[in-house]
């Protein structure tokens, strides 16, 4: 680029300026507002790096980046009935000693039970740390929901929402991943009889069940066969994930865990090949 006449060539930091003073005003002005933005930062602050939660199984972990992302929202989709016991354990996993709260609508608690506080222990749980909040409707639960998110004292919030209603959309659901985000509690979101859509949602999982191993004294011990299909922050995966209530974390499936489909095998027991 030619300088016309007139116009005077200044080094500034090793730059070659052209029409000095614009050019010098142009500086000054982003410098304002840089001050200006890093003013704004201080004074509001930005979420410090937050380590990943284990999970437990070494699989997930390393897909996962070290476990999951404490302050984000994740969605949890049902293949069956046990997905509700997976976020529940996912959930308290990400809360450790801190409050668990489950907000669900009075529709969801009449359809799918309530939890049992005995339950709870035996998988290794404080009862005394989960605070069940029951609304009247979908609209009211992302309410109080987003008011949980806002308390940085909260463990982990569990948000069970059926089906698809329209006041879960995508706005909904970034107001849910920045709450998160802002305060470092965790969300967990329960999807039964749901469809995918569009979410705001750092991860989400596909659950089911999967057989416990025969020979284990610790039949009460759940197997999830977990599909983890969307990780905006790496890669995906397909884990049989065991319940360990001892460690209070997951594990590595026992091998054959899987049994083989119904098709593959007869009905009697007596006439299955070996």
């Amino acid at each position: 680029m030619r300088a016309t006449s007139g116009q005077s060539h200044a080094p500034v930091e090793g730059l070659t300026l052209f029409g000095a003073g614009v050019t010098l005003e142009h500086i000054m002005n982003k410098q304002a507002k840089i001050a200006e933005l890093r003013h704004l930062v201080a004074r509001y602050g930005l979420p410090p790096d937050r380590a990943p939660v284990p999970l437990g199984h070494a699989g997930a972990d390393a897909v996962l980046g070290g476990g999951l992302a404490p302050g984000a929202l994740h969605e949890v989709f049902a293949a069956g009935w046990s997905a509700g016991g997976f976020a529940v354990l996912l959930a308290m996993r990400a809360a450790g000693t801190k409050p668990l709260f489950w907000v669900r609508p009075d529709y969801e608690a009449m359809e799918y039970g309530t939890l049992s506080p005995n339950g709870l222990l035996e998988l290794g749980g404080d009862p005394s740390r989960l605070f069940v909040v029951r609304t009247r409707n979908a609209s009211d639960a992302l309410s109080a929901a987003n008011d949980i998110l806002a308390c940085p004292h909260a463990g982990a919030l569990l948000l069970e929402i059926e089906d698809n209603p329209r006041c879960l959309d995508l706005v909904a659901s970034r107001r849910l991943a920045f709450a998160a985000q802002e305060s470092g509690v965790t969300a967990v979101m329960l999807r039964c009889g749901a469809q995918a859509q569009a979410s705001a949602a750092l991860t989400r999982w596909q659950v089911s069940s999967a057989p416990s191993h025969e020979d284990d004294d610790d039949w009460g011990a759940p197997v999830f066969d977990a599909a983890l299909v969307r990780h905006r922050l790496g890669g995906l995966g397909h884990f049989l994930m065991y319940w360990n209530p001892e460690d209070v974390c997951f594990d590595t499936a026992y091998p054959g865990a899987v049994a083989a489909a119904a098709f593959d095998r007869p009905a009697d027991p007596q006439e299955r090949v070996a």
